[in-house]
C-alpha cells in the first residue's frame, strides 16, 4: 500500500502539503510557515486549509501525504441484511414490487428465469462484497434462503 502512494506521489498524482511535515525536512516546498500557523487556529481553520492546499505533488516524494478517511460499516442483524436483500431485489426491473415477499421463489411466484437469478446473485455479492460460489448460488431460490446465507456467511447467526 505504501509503495502505491509513494508512486502516486512521484508520477505527480495530487497530493496535499502538509506544513509540518516540510518544515521537519527542511524543504519548506513552496507551502508557507505563516499558512501553517494559521492553519492550526481551528478545527474549521485546519479543515478549509487543507482543502485549499490541493496541488501536483512535488518531485520530493518525502513530503507528499495522501489523507484516507475510513469509516466502519454498522454492524450487521439479520433484520438489516433482509432489508438491504429487499433494496436491492426492488431495484432489480424485472420483480414486481407488490409481489415480493420474503417466501416469494424467484422463479415460481415471480415469474424470474434462471439469468434473472444469476443477476440477482451477482447483484447480492455487489451489495455484500463477497463471491457467492456457484453451487451454493443455485440454491439461493428466494430472499429468505439469500438472508440466510449472507447470516452464515458473515457469521451472524
Amino acid at each position: 500500500m505504501a509503495s502505491v502512494i509513494l508512486v502516486r506521489c512521484v508520477r505527480g498524482a495530487r497530493a496535499v502539503y502538509h506544513p509540518a511535515l516540510c518544515l521537519r525536512q527542511g524543504g519548506g516546498g513552496g507551502v508557507r510557515p505563516a499558512a501553517a500557523a494559521a492553519a492550526t487556529t481551528s478545527l474549521l481553520a485546519r479543515r478549509d486549509f487543507w482543502q485549499q492546499r490541493l496541488v501536483q505533488a512535488p518531485g520530493n516524494a518525502q513530503q507528499c501525504v495522501q489523507w484516507r478517511r475510513f469509516s466502519d460499516l454498522p454492524p450487521l442483524t439479520p433484520e438489516s441484511i433482509q432489508e438491504r436483500v429487499f433494496h436491492v431485489l426492488k431495484l432489480y426491473d424485472k420483480i414486481n414490487p407488490e409481489k415480493l415477499q420474503v417466501t416469494s421463489h424467484f422463479m415460481k411466484d415471480l415469474g424470474l428465469d434462471s439469468l434473472d437469478q444469476v443477476e440477482i446473485v451477482m447483484a447480492m455479492e455487489d451489495e455484500f462484497g463477497f463471491e457467492i460460489p456457484d453451487v451454493e448460488a443455485e440454491k439461493l431460490m428466494c430472499p429468505q434462503d439469500i438472508v440466510k446465507y449472507v447470516a452464515e456467511k458473515k457469521d451472524i447467526l
